[in-house]
């Protein structure tokens, strides 16, 4: 499998377009022009689920770029999966995408015929195409559906930092106009049309909600690539969870079920492989600051081990996890809300205000009750709070008045980063006393070292706490 990221724009043109002269945008040394012929074969659920999520799967034979390609979305531009050339779909693909897939099988849904003029972009002398620019002449069908249109695609080069402003002003004043579609796909079989929300608390909503949302989906695309995007996706989660709770009065039961608790217990998965790394990552900075004469024993063996021995089990919970009927039900109610917001008609900016102020109270009293308690139970709890209370402003951020949800934002933010140093010298003291305990009783290794982390801990849970009541003045 090979990876690409596409950074394109897309223009919508008629049949007496004349592509502009673009070569002094980019700088260019060289234009080479030529003409492919593609055919891109659409693949999908029956459903369109790969589409609500902005995937996109074709199979494309043609003079070159030839292959099975999956577009993933990207925060700037679009992610290309290529595999070789086959009659199916790999299984290797099939397998990354069962999660949006939901487990269905993959149908050919379009057919998309083009014959691109190209223009290839090369500036110094370099043989590596800088931008290019595709003038497509398109046949699609989809069923009983046939289309037949013309646009431009301008994609830079890895070495281009961004698209020129004088290409966009050039392409315009010749008369193209940024494309309504984000895809060929979606331009023969366009995805049902969401309800516009009812009001700015509704938009604010469904938009926070599909910002988790996303992150989710990126998260177990990721995941099953084996890349690591454990914390983003326990963060989109958590978030997910906060909103589900604190706004509940404007969200539809019905369209939500018990989804909190669904997304708890995944979480909690990941939670088991996230405490390793961050206490892999505090273990061996805290071992480099001690002087070489108080590490005794083969301590940062231990604690590879020891972590590495929680770690993979963990891991393997986490794929067994995401292959069960239980973690795709996850994704299924989140495939429904991509064709309907569970957000109730009526929702209004006093009822998002509200909910978002009683958080905040709640956050506040926990506090209280941390500082008059001072047990790691009390300030955990106080910790968890805090964060629903930022979450809930930071959804707040999109109405009237943003600036002041702004400054709550970094308020609780504060209180959370101070809360999760805290919380994370817990969990590490329960750790390096196991640990102290094993390497004080095997022979050729020794305790003491581990006992001078312990003691690090407890010095920096008492400096947060003492942080926290600075904090709160």
């Amino acid at each position: 499998m090979r990876e690409v990221l596409e950074r394109e724009d897309k223009w919508d043109v008629d049949d007496r377009f004349e592509v502009p002269d673009l070569v002094s945008c980019f700088g260019a040394a060289r234009v080479d022009e030529d003409t492919v012929d593609l055919v891109s074969e659409y693949y999908d659920t029956r459903e369109r689920d790969l589409q609500a999520h902005r995937v996109l799967v074709r199979r494309r034979s043609g003079e070159d770029d030839t292959g099975w390609q999956v577009k993933l979305p990207a925060a700037d531009g679009r992610t290309e999966l290529q595999w070789p050339l086959t009659d199916k779909p790999p299984k290797s693909l099939l397998d990354l995408l069962v999660g949006l897939s939901l487990g269905k099988p993959l149908e050919q849904l379009a057919t998309v015929h083009t014959v691109r003029r190209r223009q290839r972009f090369r500036v110094d002398g370099s043989e590596e195409v800088y931008a290019e620019l595709a003038d497509d002449r398109v046949r699609a069908w989809a069923g009983d559906r046939l289309l037949a249109w013309r646009e431009i695609e301008v994609e830079l080069g890895p070495a281009a930092r961004s698209m020129p402003k004088a290409v966009v002003k050039r392409l315009r004043a010749a008369g193209a106009r940024p494309s309504r579609h984000p895809s060929k796909l979606a331009h023969v079989l366009p995805m049902p049309p969401r309800a516009e929300p009812e009001s700015d608390a509704a938009r604010a909503l469904d938009e926070y909600l599909d910002a988790q949302v996303d992150a989710i989906v990126a998260g177990d695309i990721g995941l099953r690539r084996g890349q690591d995007p454990i914390h983003d996706t326990r963060v989109a989660m958590r978030r997910l969870r906060s909103t589900l709770r604190v706004f509940s009065r404007v969200l539809d039961e019905s369209a939500v079920g018990g989804l909190e608790d669904e997304l708890k217990w995944f979480a909690g998965l990941l939670g088991e492989v996230r405490d390793c790394q961050v206490q892999r990552q505090r273990f061996t900075e805290a071992i480099d600051e001690l002087p070489v004469e108080l590490v005794l024993g083969p301590v940062r063996s231990r604690v590879h081990h020891d972590l590495q021995a929680v770690e993979l089990p963990a891991r393997a919970a986490v794929g067994e996890a995401m292959d069960s009927p239980r973690y795709l039900a996850i994704l299924a109610v989140l495939r429904r809300w991509r064709d309907e917001p569970p957000v109730r008609p009526g929702a209004t900016t006093a009822q998002i205000r509200k909910a978002a102020e009683k958080a905040q109270r709640k956050a506040d009293r926990r506090l209280a009750a941390a500082m008059a308690d001072d047990s790691p139970a009390a300030w955990h709890r106080a910790r968890k709070a805090c964060k629903r209370a930022r979450y809930a402003a930071e959804l707040c951020i999109g109405l009237p008045g943003g600036k002041t949800a702004k400054r709550t934002v970094k308020h609780y933010k504060q209180f959370q980063s101070v809360l999760g140093d805290h919380q994370d010298t817990v969990v590490a003291e329960e750790v390096l006393r196991r640990m102290g305990v094993a390497a004080g009783t095997t022979v050729g290794e020794n305790g003491f070292t581990f006992g001078l982390l312990f003691a690090r801990e407890q010095r920096i849970a008492e400096e947060c706490r003492a942080r926290a009541r600075e904090l709160a003045g």
